[in-house]
C-alpha cells in the first residue's frame, strides 16, 4: 500500500475510533447518571450534545495526528485546515445546543412550579425573556461561528480587512438593506426587557381574542379563539397601541346587560342574580354588582358585573349568568320582559279636523248631538 494511502487510512481509523469511544462514554456513562434535578440536566445535555462532542473530539485528535503521519505537506495542510473548520463549526453547534438545553431546563422548572399558567404572571415573564434571549443567543453564536470559520481562509480574511477600510459606506448599505430585520431584532430586545407582551398573554387584536403563542426573534404568533394564527412583526407592539388583558393580572370584570320592562321586580331579580353568581365556579368571589344603568321610553337597562380569574372564565361566567337569569325570569315573572303598550283615546267634536261632517265618536256618558 502506498505510504500516503496508508497514512490516510490510519488517520480515518483513528477518527472513527475516537468517535466510537466518545459516543460510548456519553451514552453509557453520562446519559445514565442518576438524580432528579442535576442528574436530569446532565443526561439531557449529554444526549443533546453527543454529536457535536463526537465531531469535536474526532477533529481534534485528527489535527494532532496529521504531523505524525507520512503525508505530503500540501495535503497535510489542507486536511488540518479542513478539520479546524469542522472543529469551529462543531464548537458553535455545541454552544447553540447548550443555550437551548439551558433554556429548556429553566422553562421545565417554571412549568413544574406553576400551578396555573394563565395566572402566573412572573412565570410567563421569565418564559418570554428566556425564549427571546435563547433565540438571540443562537443567532449571535451562529453568525460568529460562520464568521470564524470563514476567516480561516486567506481570501476571505483579506476581503474582511478591505471591507473594514470602507466600513462607513458598507454599514449604510447593510443598514438600508436589512432595516426591517434589524428593527425587529432591536424590538425583540426591547420586548424582552420592558415586557409589554409575554408568552400566554391575552391580547385584543383587530377585534379578536388572541393569545401570545410564540415570540420569535422577529415576529409574534398570535392564536385566535377559533385556532387561526396571526403573524405580527415585533415592531408592531412598540409602534401601535393594543390591549393586553393579562398585563398585571389575569383577572377581569365582565358585564352583562339586560333590557327589562318597568314592571320588573328588581329586588327579586337582584337576589336571584346573587344566587346565580355565587353558584358559578368561574366567579372569583370578589367583584359583583347589579345596577339600573339606563332607562328609555320603553325599557330599563340592568347592568350586572362579575369578576373571574381569567378572561376565558369571564366569558363563561357571563354566558352562564345571561342564560340562567333569562330562564328564571321567563318562569317566575314573565311580565318583566319588555312589553309594547298601546293607549287609545276617544276624540271629542272639537278635536275633529276642520270641515269634517262624519259621525262623531262619543265618550261614555256623553249624549250625542242631534241635527234635528
Amino acid at each position: 500500500m502506498p505510504p500516503t494511502l496508508a497514512s490516510l487510512l490510519i488517520l480515518f481509523m483513528l477518527g472513527a475510533l475516537a468517535a466510537i469511544i466518545s459516543g460510548f462514554i456519553i451514552r453509557r456513562v453520562l446519559a445514565r447518571i442518576p438524580g432528579r434535578r442535576s442528574g436530569s440536566l446532565i443526561r439531557t445535555a449529554a444526549v443533546t450534545l453527543r454529536h457535536p462532542v463526537q465531531i469535536a473530539v474526532t477533529s481534534t485528535l485528527m489535527i494532532f495526528a496529521i504531523p505524525a503521519l507520512d503525508l505530503p505537506i500540501p495535503m497535510a495542510g489542507g486536511l488540518a485546515h479542513l478539520f479546524a473548520v469542522i472543529l469551529v463549526l462543531a464548537f458553535g453547534l455545541g454552544l447553540m445546543k447548550s443555550a437551548r438545553v439551558g433554556a429548556t431546563s429553566y422553562i421545565s422548572h417554571l412549568d413544574a412550579s406553576a400551578d396555573d399558567r394563565e395566572e402566573d404572571i412572573l412565570g410567563r415573564k421569565h418564559l418570554t425573556q428566556v425564549r427571546l434571549l435563547q433565540r438571540m443567543a443562537e443567532i449571535i453564536i451562529g453568525v460568529l461561528t460562520i464568521g470564524a470559520a470563514l476567516m480561516t481562509f486567506d481570501p476571505v480574511r483579506q476581503y474582511g480587512l478591505s471591507l473594514l477600510a470602507s466600513a462607513g459606506a458598507a454599514s449604510i448599505i447593510v443598514g438600508f438593506a436589512a432595516r426591517s430585520v434589524l428593527t425587529n431584532l432591536i424590538a425583540g430586545a426591547q420586548i424582552a426587557v420592558t415586557q409589554p407582551i409575554r408568552m400566554g398573554d391575552m391580547i385584543a387584536f383587530n377585534g379578536d381574542w388572541t393569545w401570545v403563542e410564540e415570540i420569535n426573534s422577529t415576529y409574534v404568533v398570535l392564536r385566535c379563539w377559533d385556532k387561526r394564527r396571526r403573524i405580527v412583526p415585533l415592531s408592531y407592539f412598540l409602534d401601535n397601541p393594543f390591549e393586553n388583558w393579562t398585563y398585571n393580572s389575569a383577572e377581569l370584570v365582565g358585564a352583562v346587560y339586560l333590557y327589562l320592562d318597568f314592571l320588573a321586580p328588581m329586588d327579586m331579580i337582584r337576589t336571584r342574580l346573587a344566587e346565580i353568581v355565587e353558584a358559578c365556579p368561574e366567579w372569583n368571589g370578589k367583584d359583583f354588582s347589579v345596577q339600573v344603568a339606563d332607562a328609555s321610553e320603553r325599557t330599563i337597562m340592568i347592568r350586572i358585573t362579575a369578576g373571574a380569574r381569567t378572561a376565558v372564565r369571564s366569558w363563561d361566567l357571563r354566558c352562564a349568568i345571561r342564560e340562567r337569569i333569562v330562564s328564571w325570569i321567563r318562569q317566575n315573572c314573565p311580565e318583566a320582559f319588555p312589553q309594547t303598550r298601546f293607549s287609545a283615546h276617544a276624540s271629542e267634536e272639537r278635536d275633529r279636523p276642520w270641515g269634517y261632517d262624519g259621525p262623531s265618536t262619543l265618550r261614555p256618558g256623553i249624549e250625542g248631538r242631534s241635527g234635528r
